[in-house]
């Protein structure tokens, strides 16, 4: 069973209903012993840095997470929950969980696309990503697949921790992480056959790892 983290943040029923269409058991939950006892977690999210990890401090679920990624439980972050797994974030002036080293930024209303345009922020619409380091997490993808983002915000972690980059306005890191933990600034919940891909790599990961132990 996969545990999709309930801390108020929205986008849990999309990240549920995706799950349901590819057949994995999963629940939407706040509960620690259930998180303790899932195969892995999906920390999505949908809102304000400030706002989510108000609730995930008020709540308890800070620690419960930090302990499970100490433990290497798989771990995926999306949007919200990706920007929340690093140091600091400028939207509330948040410090967040510093469980990858690095912090957010915001788009620059001033860049420009490749037509000299300049971008429109928030960042919402369909794009590209560019794969720094092959990862289990997007096995199989094809190269031409794209994701759907939104997002004022976007992660800049350590390098090391860089994984794919999409452009809008320039290059930006749109999946972070190292193996078993990881996260993808785009919602591949809402992206289709790719997303729906990137989250049957993700349990299947699980699955193994658990079989490992």
């Amino acid at each position: 069973m996969l545990a999709i983290l309930d801390y108020k943040a929205g986008n849990q029923t999309s990240v549920k209903r995706a799950l349901d269409h590819l057949g994995i058991d999963n629940r939407i939950t706040a509960d620690p012993e259930t998180i303790e006892g899932s195969l892995g977690i999906i920390f999505p999210g949908v809102g304000a840095a400030g706002q989510a990890m108000s609730e995930l401090l008020t709540s308890g679920l800070a620690d419960v997470l930090k302990a499970q990624i100490w433990k290497e439980k798989p771990l995926l972050g999306i949007c919200v929950g990706c920007q929340i797994l690093l140091d600091y974030s400028p939207e509330n002036d948040t410090r967040t969980l510093g469980v990858v080293p690095g912090e957010c930024a915001i788009f620059n209303p001033g860049w420009t696309d490749e037509d000299g345009v300049p971008i429109r922020v928030p960042h919402m619409g369909w794009n590209q990503i560019e794969i720094v380091h092959e990862t289990p997490l997007l096995a199989g993808l094809d190269p031409a697949a794209s994701f759907y983002f939104v997002h004022s915000y976007f992660p800049v972690p350590a390098d090391e921790y860089v994984i794919a980059t999409t452009t809008y306005g320039r290059p930006f890191c749109s999946v972070h992480g190292r193996e078993g933990l990881w996260a993808t600034q785009f919602h591949p919940e809402k992206s289709g056959r790719p997303g729906l891909k990137i989250l049957k790599n993700f349990a299947d990961y699980c699955r193994e790892a658990s079989r490992a132990q």
